[in-house]
């Protein structure tokens, strides 16, 4: 199975890296081929490949995985991507919501009702 990892990278520090890293171990471990945009995709070039670069690793993966922060933007615009390619993620981790309608809400509901 193919797996793109959507998570931080701009602000990840290196217990969270090796977090993400250990996880992706296991994935591959697995059989599994894992894009894990902080060791995959090139974090030097312009943001505007960047974004293409994840596109094409999106549209090609079988499952999205999902480690999310709320003040991800790059989080948030790969999340968007998945939803219109209609993925089907699977949500590592996620932050505490209330209530009301928000976006973490919004991703448990994606996860246990597909797109």
């Amino acid at each position: 199975m193919k797996i793109f990892i959507i998570c931080s990278v701009r602000d990840a520090d290196k217990t969270y890296r090796k977090k993400l890293e250990s996880y992706v171990n296991k994935l591959e471990a697995e059989g599994n081929k894992v894009h894990l945009p902080h060791r995959d995709t090139d974090q030097t070039s312009r943001g505007i490949s960047i974004c293409k670069t994840n596109r094409q690793a999106i549209e090609s993966a079988d499952e999205i995985h999902v480690f999310y922060k709320s003040e991800s933007q790059g989080t948030h615009f790969d999340l968007g991507m998945a939803f219109m390619s209609r993925k089907k993620i699977v949500i590592v981790e996620n932050v505490k919501y209330g209530p009301s309608k928000s976006y973490p809400r919004m991703i448990n509901e994606w996860q246990n009702e597909g797109t």
